[in-house]
């Protein structure tokens, strides 16, 4: 396999975390976002959306981190990071969503730089921009995973789910400026610490990646 990312890239960390869980070997190929190499015509021939991750599997061509990692717990089941029970199933999902739908997608790099150029927002209006929906998202995620029982280690039980593998990029996120207040939020913090002593959470993070900067 393939992976088409950028070691800043939350949804490309997505994705390095389900291949590591899943034992998975790959080969990665940068795409630098700031240098918008993504909008090559190489890559969009990949990627039409000029976006990261694009997986590459044989004659596959994937795209959408949770597209991609659900294709992987489907090809390779084991360890599976979805539960077997239909509700379990829907409730990691929309851990998942609430991340990867509606926090990412207004705090993501091109976003940020439309803030800044061309409407002329300065750095702390950004910066306040970010932790705001940051923020307002983990609110409901920390309701949810500290109140309704089906928490433990991890997201949902004691194993690592696709859940997982979403929480720890975001959290990784909300460290990318020391004014975010992480108090509120203690059982997502407990979680992500669990999950950061594990090792392809470890092995998947943007300091260890072969394009690091």
């Amino acid at each position: 396999m393939k992976l088409y990312g950028y070691f800043r890239s939350s949804a490309a960390f997505r994705v390095r975390i389900a291949l590591n869980l899943k034992g998975i070997a790959y080969e990665q190929s940068s795409i630098h976002l700031r240098k918008n190499e993504q909008r090559k015509d190489d890559y969009l021939t990949l990627n039409p959306q000029g976006l990261v991750p694009t997986l590459e599997d044989g004659g596959e061509i994937l795209t959408q981190s949770l597209a991609i990692i659900e294709y992987l717990d489907e090809t390779h089941p084991e360890p599976p990071l979805l539960p077997r029970q239909p509700a379990a199933r829907a409730r990691v999902r929309s851990l998942a969503m609430a991340i990867a739908c509606d926090i990412h997608p207004i705090d993501n790099l091109r976003v940020l730089r439309y803030l800044m150029k061309p409407l002329g927002h300065d750095d702390k209006s950004v910066e306040e921009w970010f932790n705001h929906w940051i923020r307002t998202g983990f609110e409901g995620i920390e309701r949810t995973l500290a109140e309704d029982g089906q928490a433990g280690q991890f997201c949902h039980g004691d194993r690592p789910t696709l859940a997982d593998t979403c929480l720890v990029p975001q959290v990784f996120n909300a460290q990318r400026y020391p004014s975010f207040d992480f108090k509120p939020f203690p059982t997502i913090m407990r979680i992500f610490a669990n999950c950061m002593k594990l090792e392809p959470f470890d092995r998947a993070i943007p300091e260890k990646q072969p394009d690091a900067e």
